[in-house]
């Protein structure tokens, strides 16, 4: 358990999200998308096996190449998370229709958990959304991660079922939410 100290520098450090524009920002974020992996491998067996059918390494290598492309404005967005100007998180979000959006990835390095970054972070992309004219937006998390689904459900969205094709021996370990914009 945290001490007094600990709890209060983490409440003094400054968040800020930005866009990822340049090379070296797209990089931290091929980087922490890589740590994201790892740690969904290593939360338990359950969570290895989902990795292994959602993310396979060699996909997940592709999809790292293409981080710009599926990602690119207008209609998509890569976000990082800073605290006191250390990258510590990134999220994105892109197109699943004109009126759709789907937010993926969303991750935090273990220190900057508890800091508000997620939640800036995860309104970050909601706001983008937004402005983006999406009517709603998507996403999904494991049914492990019980302080995600938290922070989601606290900013508005709604559990609801799949909203694109899951093998059915998957669903059981995620939630699928959405989010009237």
């Amino acid at each position: 358990m945290p001490d007094a100290a600990s709890c209060a520098e983490r409440r003094t450090r400054t968040v800020s999200i930005r866009q990822a524009v340049a090379q070296a920002d797209f990089d931290a974020v091929r980087e922490l998308c890589w740590e994201y992996r790892a740690y969904l491998e290593n939360f338990g067996p359950e969570q290895r096996r989902i990795t292994q059918v959602f993310y396979p390494e060699t996909e997940y290598a592709d999809l790292m190449s293409r981080l710009e492309e599926k990602h690119a404005r207008p209609r998509g967005i890569v976000l990082l998370a800073e605290i006191d100007g250390q990258t510590v998180g990134c999220g994105m979000s892109h197109a699943l229709s004109a009126e759709a959006a789907e937010i993926k990835r969303v991750f935090l390095r273990e220190q900057a958990r508890g800091s508000g970054a997620g939640r800036a972070l995860s309104q970050a992309l909601v706001d983008q959304a937004r402005a983006d004219g999406y009517k709603v937006v998507y996403l999904d998390t494991s049914q492990d991660f019980v302080a995600a689904r938290g922070l989601y459900e606290s900013i508005g969205f709604e559990a609801r079922g799949p909203y694109a094709p899951v093998p059915r021996n998957m669903e059981q370990h995620l939630c699928f939410y959405e989010l009237t914009l």
